[in-house]
């Protein structure tokens, strides 16, 4: 066990020895309580990111009933006028142009998403390696 005189001395009254092992020990202590922080957070991060992907999944499920229900109204517009296999050709040229665009504009989004970093936990581990260098070169 640590001597309590040796706890309450200040570094300059400590042998080289002891400071490196308070170093060690500090650091040590330091990089276990980041990689724990950065586990929580990028847990937090993935329970919200199922929740959210479970909700999308089934307004997507829910606006696929209403696409087909209005694609059946374009196509029973157009038929007044066209034949029904005519209405049902154009309806999907305008979707696989729709399609198209929106393809464009996810592929677009995704290139330019950050990767999911624990980015408070990066912060800390920023802020203490610049901190140990500023006390090193004293």
């Amino acid at each position: 066990m640590a001597d309590p005189a040796a706890s309450a001395a200040t570094p300059s009254e400590l042998s080289t020895g002891e400071l490196v092992t308070r170093i060690s020990r500090q650091l040590s202590t330091l990089v276990r309580d980041e990689l724990q922080l950065a586990r929580v957070e990028l847990t937090e991060k993935g329970k919200k990111a199922g929740t959210g992907a479970g909700l999308f999944g089934g307004v997507g499920v829910l606006a696929l009933y209403g696409v087909g229900a209005l694609l059946t109204a374009a196509i029973a517009v157009l038929t007044l006028t066209l034949p029904v296999w005519a209405a049902a050709l154009i309806v999907a040229a305008v979707l696989f142009v729709v399609a198209g665009i929106v393809a464009l504009v996810g592929k677009k989004n995704l290139s330019q998403a950050a990767p999911p970093t624990p980015s408070e936990a990066l912060g800390n581990v920023k802020t203490d390696v610049q901190t140990i260098k500023e006390h090193a070169h004293r």
